[in-house]
């Protein structure tokens, strides 16, 4: 169990540090909104999903409704229901309990996508390592940017966001590589991303949405035309 924790803590380390950057962002907003830094600082410890948090802040700095608020959200981070329950098929069988409450918690897209192309069923003890890092990364980030967003040149505090798209490269390119069927599934959903980005007629979909909308059509399509078969699913 410590080799699969340490073993998850080491494939943490490239999340926390996107974290920290994004969260860094985050607590320099929340600042400027007005929120004290422990109020601030409980948002990131009680929640990981970046974008939700930014536009809840969004919210709250407009003295929105709980409504608008509790639905904000529901569409940004509708899309970790279906990453948990794609991951799910992925699980040791001993993860589950009071267990699987922390890893619905924990999931997000950059944890999501590490353990999903872990060639090993995940195992709580993977699991909790790969989360820990991350998670005190986006508090720590947070803190840090309340305390010190104002003191750092604007154009340092803007670059620092751009780390997080990096780690996702990092991620995506080794197996996109390897796997022709995998490269095509990630063309496609760039290919959708970009047509719901740039198309107006598509302008008022949220952000949230769109990744729902191209992570079931390119996976649903990679399904379709290159279906894996038992020999493979059981390897």
């Amino acid at each position: 169990m410590i080799e699969e924790f340490k073993r998850g803590a080491k494939d943490g380390i490239p999340i926390a540090l996107g974290y920290f950057a994004v969260s860094f962002t985050f607590g320099i907003a929340g600042s400027v909104d007005g929120l004290y830094w422990w109020q601030v600082v409980l948002i990131s410890m009680t929640n990981l999903t970046s974008a939700g948090q930014f536009a809840g802040l969004e919210v709250m700095a407009a003295a929105g409704s709980l409504i608008e608020l509790a639905l904000t959200q529901l569409v940004i981070n509708l899309r970790y229901s279906l990453m948990a329950l794609s991951l799910t098929q992925n699980l040791d069988k001993k993860f589950k309990g009071i267990y699987r409450w922390l890893y619905g918690f924990a999931i997000t897209d950059e944890i999501f996508a590490v353990a999903a192309t872990n060639e090993k069923p995940v195992r709580r003890s993977y699991f909790g390592g790969l989360m820990v890092l991350p998670y005190f990364g986006w508090m720590f980030g947070t803190l840090f940017g309340v305390v010190l967003g104002n003191v750092l040149p604007a154009v340092v505090v803007s670059s620092l966001g751009i780390a997080i798209y990096g780690m996702f490269v990092a991620i995506v390119v080794p197996d996109a590589k390897k796997d022709r069927n995998i490269l095509i599934v990630v063309i496609v959903a760039m290919a959708i991303s970009c047509i719901l980005k740039f198309t107006p007629v598509f302008a008022h979909i949220s952000s949230g949405f769109a990744i729902i909308i191209c992570a079931v059509a390119a996976s649903a399509l990679g399904a379709l035309v290159f279906p894996m078969s038992y020999e493979e699913a059981d390897s």
